[in-house]
């Protein structure tokens, strides 16, 4: 929470000095009102003086207008400085996320980052806003209003003093509890964001399979969970405000009774009983609200950490720069390495290292994996030893069972995950030596589970990228989309609903496949993307993109032999491993998975 608190308040720190000044006139003016009133009572008054009391009068009317005015300018001053603070941390939070390696993403869970994004940052705008409103009232209005009794009249704020230690006792002890058990209900809100959003992506799933009753029992064991943690913690901050009003007043009694005996006494008078009377609540008032700021510092304090988590792992830029072996330090916008290649143009041994390195990406394959393994957890590895090459234009075709990992290498092709051990080559180059950005923008690629977002058809497949529209609609007729998107209101303006509820499975498909190739990549990568099309709509689009983009190196991943069977080489997995790689002749001669795989689509084969 510090890292967090020195990074994105103190820009703010001016701003917030400014409304604390503002925030201190009001409260002091307030501050003021109760000795006034206790001056004219038993000074004023007993003299009989009209203009003396139409002048302070007067001041207590200025008083209240400043003290009205400095609160108000200074609560908006704090709220739009916590909300721009929170705009920016939501910002980074998210540019964070964007950038987190799939590995980081699936460590942290998406329900878990989502939490981070809404529930969290809400916590600490909440946190930040109160701070500047209670935090600064409330300690001046306690201190200020302790001053004040102390200069009315010493015994009687020797009662309150008494206090003061047995009421911040209280308060710590509350604090050091809820900050943990905040913790734990937020870790539950996560468990409860990540059930409520596969429930309600799977409804028609969930409806189809009449499973209702079980996932609203997954539903309370969640709920109650949550709903348990909250009272909990509830109940531990609850402790806070009716102890504290006890302690206070107990102590106003006190004061009441000690105040009379004084009166009665002549050591004491009336305005004053009752100007400490009007300074006893206000110091009752600021001791509840700086209870209730306690119970949101706990629960910001906890949303903070929680954000300051994420913010400082590890994501794809930091990772780009450790792969890369680049040195951070900067001079004049450029890195020392560059600097380098600046300066030193013309070195006999950099020109021979160029030259060399040159000629290797020629002979080097444009797509390859060398012996690749790889696992998403230590020791179990899902790849083992993974050999295959492309030239630039050919085509590969990866069928398996499922879990045999056709996935796990177009993820690694991407970049989302770092293999193991052996090499991965894409473009003729090692993918460790290139940036993401660089890798992904040679890359068009359709997940088997993926998605479209609510807009339109031709802002889906343009999906915000510097596109002509021609490139576009070039796109989606390769696809053969553009048949059904004419259908549509006659134009690629259709409007999708979220993740395109009103397009049929195939028709997704093809808009996501024209996605990939609209922006025209040099590797075209298909994992599974065509499974809901009919056979003769597959044929034509794989014909589409051999006419259309002939230079386009393809991965196909598929269940279906007949979607790969054209293929220049085939990749059979099982369990991480090769079974066999080749063509299709060649497989159908050696490799009996396939020989088997191809005699139950087809109802023929040959069996050695």
């Amino acid at each position: 929470m510090k890292h967090l608190l020195q990074i994105y308040v103190k820009p703010y720190l001016l701003r917030m000095a400014v409304g604390l000044v503002i925030k201190f006139t009001g409260t002091i003016m307030d501050l003021f009102l109760p000795w006034i009133l206790a001056y004219m009572i038993d000074r004023v008054i007993p003299e009989k003086n009209t203009s003396q009391l139409l002048y302070w009068g007067l001041v207590m009317l200025v008083c209240s207008f400043l003290a009205l005015a400095g609160n108000v300018i200074a609560n908006r001053m704090a709220a739009k400085v916590a909300g721009e603070i929170v705009e920016w941390l939501r910002h980074d939070l998210f540019e964070k996320v964007m950038y987190l390696p799939s590995a980081g993403v699936d460590g942290w869970t998406k329900p878990a980052l989502i939490s981070r994004l809404t529930s969290d940052s809400y916590n600490v705008h909440n946190m930040l806003s109160r701070i500047q409103r209670l935090g600064v009232r409330a300690p001046i209005l306690l201190l200020g209003g302790i001053i004040m009794t102390l200069n009315l009249d010493l015994a009687l704020a020797s009662v309150l003093l008494c206090l003061m230690p047995v009421l911040g006792l209280i308060m710590w002890q509350v604090t050091a509890r809820s900050v943990p058990m905040y913790t734990r209900t937020q870790e539950a809100v996560d468990g409860f964001v990540r059930l409520v959003r596969e429930d309600i992506a799977g409804i028609r799933v969930i409806k189809a399979l009449s499973k209702t009753e079980y996932e609203k029992e997954r539903f309370d064991v969640w709920n109650r969970q949550v709903v348990e943690r909250e009272r909990r913690a509830g109940m531990t901050t609850a402790i806070l405000n009716p102890s504290m009003n006890l302690i206070l007043n107990l102590g106003l009694v006190l004061v009441i009774l000690v105040g009379a005996y004084r009166v009665q006494a002549g050591t004491s008078q009336v305005g004053t009983i009752l100007a400490f009377l009007t300074y006893f609540t206000i110091i009752l008032n600021a001791m509840l609200s700086i209870s209730k700021m306690f119970t949101i510092l706990s629960k910001g304090q906890a949303s903070a950490d929680r954000i300051s988590q994420v913010l400082e792992s590890e994501d794809e830029r930091q990772l780009e720069l450790q792969i890369l072996d680049r040195i951070q330090e900067r001079e004049g916008g450029c890195t020392i390495l560059a600097r380098q290649r600046l300066w030193e143009p013309e070195m006999p041994e950099r020109k021979a290292k160029d030259l060399q390195a040159g000629e290797e990406e020629k002979e080097a394959p444009f797509v390859a994996f060398r012996d690749v393994s790889f696992s998403y957890h230590s020791g179990k590895l899902v790849l083992q030893h993974i050999s295959f090459s492309l030239k630039q234009g050919e085509t590969l075709g990866i069928i398996g069972e499922t879990g045999s990992g056709k996935t796990t290498i177009a993820a690694l092709l991407t970049g989302l995950y770092q293999a193991d051990s052996g090499q991965i080559l894409v473009g003729g180059k090692d993918i460790r030596k290139q940036k993401f950005g660089e890798l992904r923008e040679q890359i068009g690629i359709v997940f088997q589970n993926d998605t479209l977002f609510e807009d339109t058809i031709y802002e889906n497949v343009r999906l915000g990228r510097e596109l002509e529209e021609a490139q576009v609609m070039k796109a989606i007729r390769a696809a053969q989309a553009d048949e059904f998107v004419r259908k549509k209101s006659g134009q690629s303006q259709e409007q999708l609903n979220i993740r395109g509820a009103n397009l049929s499975g195939g028709q997704k498909q093809r808009i996501l496949i024209a996605r990939a190739l609209a922006g025209e990549p040099r590797v075209l990568i298909l994992d599974d993307s065509s499974s809901a099309l009919d056979y003769r709509t597959d044929m034509e689009l794989r014909k589409a993109i051999r006419q259309e983009y002939s230079s386009v190196t393809g991965i196909l991943i598929a269940q279906r032999i007949s979607s790969i069977r054209h293929a220049d080489h085939i990749l059979v997995l099982e369990d991480g491993r090769m079974l066999g790689y080749g063509t299709h002749e060649e497989l159908m001669e050696t490799c009996r998975s396939y020989q088997e795989l191809y005699r139950m689509q087809t109802g023929e084969g040959r069996m050695p």
